[in-house]
C-alpha cells in the first residue's frame, strides 16, 4: 500500500483517515484454505481458559457486546429494556456472587434501526454507551444510493455515534474495486463524526479471497470497523471468515500504522463462541485489540448464555431461566 500515516489506534476521539485505493495491494491478495483452517483448528486446541480466567474473558466479552434488536416489532418500550440492560448487562446478584459489585461494566453499544435510535440515545443518556444504527438499506443495501447517505445523515442527527452500513455486494463480486472504493468512502463522509462499521455480508462474497479483498478496499476507504455480517444471511460469521479479516486488519496496520476494528456478527449466541472470538483476537491482533474501541460482538442472545455461564462459576449450578436481554 503506497501512502504510510502517523501511527493511533482507533478511539472515541480518532479515526481512520483511509489512504488511496491500492489496486496493486487488493490484487495481491492470496488466501490459502487449508492453511486457514488448520490455524483455526489450531487454536481451538491449544488455547482454553478455565474458572476464574473464564469468567474474567466472558466479563471481556460483555463490555465488547453491540447488544442489538432488529425486529420488525420493536418498539420505543423493547428498546428502552435493551438500554437498561445495556447499562447493566449482569445481576446486581450475579455480580454479587461473583464478587465484582463496584465493577463499572456496561455493554460496547446498543445497535437499533434508524427509527429506534432517538429511543436509545434518551435511554442511554448519562452512561457513555453510543447508539448504533444500521443503514444504507440493511440489510441488502439495494435502496437508491442518495437515500442510503440521507439515511446516513438521519441517524447521525438523531444521535447515533456508529454507523453500521452494508456495501454493495455486487461491487465484490464484480471485483469492480474503484466502485466499492468510492462507495464506502461516500459513506464514510456523510457519518460525519460518527465511526462508519462497514458490513461486508461476507456469507454472499463467494470466497475467502474476495473477504480479504473487499475488507482492504473498506479500509482504504476509511472503514473504521469491518463487520461479517448483517446476521440476516444464510451464512453469517464463521472464524475462518473472521480470521481472513483480522489478517487483513493485521495488514492494513503494519502498511499504515492504522488499528482498524473487528465485528464478527451473526449466529455467535454462546459463551463458548465468544471466547473463540476473542482467543482469536488475542493471537492474530495482540492485546490491544481486546477492547470494545476495536473489538464487539454482534449479537442479540450472546448475553444470556454468559449470564448463565457466570452464574454457574459463581454457584456451582447453572440460574433459573435464559435472562433474555430484552425482558
Amino acid at each position: 500500500m503506497a501512502e504510510t500515516v502517523t501511527l493511533f489506534a482507533i478511539t472515541p476521539e480518532t479515526r481512520n483517515p483511509g489512504i488511496a485505493l491500492d489496486l496493486d495491494a487488493i490484487a495481491s491478495v492470496r488466501v490459502n484454505r487449508a492453511a486457514v483452517d488448520r490455524r483455526i483448528a489450531s487454536l481451538a486446541g491449544r488455547r482454553t481458559v478455565k474458572k476464574a480466567w473464564q469468567a474474567a474473558w466472558l466479563l471481556k466479552a460483555v463490555s465488547c457486546l453491540d447488544l442489538t434488536t432488529l425486529s420488525g416489532d420493536d418498539t420505543p418500550g423493547r428498546v428502552r429494556r435493551l438500554c437498561a440492560k445495556a447499562r447493566q448487562p449482569l445481576r446486581s446478584e450475579l455480580k454479587d456472587q461473583l464478587g465484582i459489585t463496584d465493577l463499572p461494566l456496561t455493554v460496547g453499544a446498543v445497535c437499533v434501526y434508524h427509527d429506534m435510535v432517538e429511543t436509545a440515545v434518551t435511554a442511554l443518556e448519562g452512561s457513555g454507551i453510543p447508539v448504533a444504527a444500521v443503514s444504507t438499506g440493511f440489510p441488502a443495501g439495494l435502496s437508491p444510493f442518495n437515500l442510503r447517505l440521507a439515511e446516513i445523515e438521519a441517524s447521525v442527527a438523531a444521535g447515533a455515534q456508529e454507523i453500521d452500513i452494508v456495501i454493495s455486494r455486487r461491487h465484490v463480486l464484480t471485483e469492480d474495486w474503484p466502485a466499492l472504493y468510492e462507495e464506502v468512502k461516500a459513506f464514510r463522509q456523510a457519518c460525519g463524526p460518527a465511526h462508519i462499521k462497514a458490513i461486508l455480508a461476507t456469507g454472499e462474497l463467494g470466497s475467502l479471497k474476495k473477504v480479504g479483498q473487499a475488507s482492504l478496499v473498506a479500509m482504504m476507504a476509511g472503514a473504521d470497523f469491518i463487520k461479517t455480517s448483517t446476521g440476516m444471511e444464510s451464512v453469517n460469521a464463521t472464524l475462518p471468515v473472521s480470521l481472513t479479516m483480522v489478517r487483513a486488519i493485521r495488514s492494513y496496520y503494519e502498511a499504515t500504522g492504522v488499528r482498524i476494528g473487528f465485528k464478527p456478527a451473526g449466529g455467535i449466541s454462546t459463551a463458548k463462541d465468544a471466547l473463540a472470538y476473542l482467543i482469536l483476537m488475542k493471537e492474530e491482533l495482540g492485546r490491544a485489540w481486546l477492547d470494545p474501541h476495536l473489538f464487539r460482538f454482534g449479537a442479540s442472545r450472546l448475553l444470556a448464555d454468559i449470564e448463565r455461564q457466570l452464574s454457574h462459576h459463581a454457584t456451582g449450578r447453572y440460574a433459573r431461566g435464559d435472562h433474555n436481554p430484552l425482558g
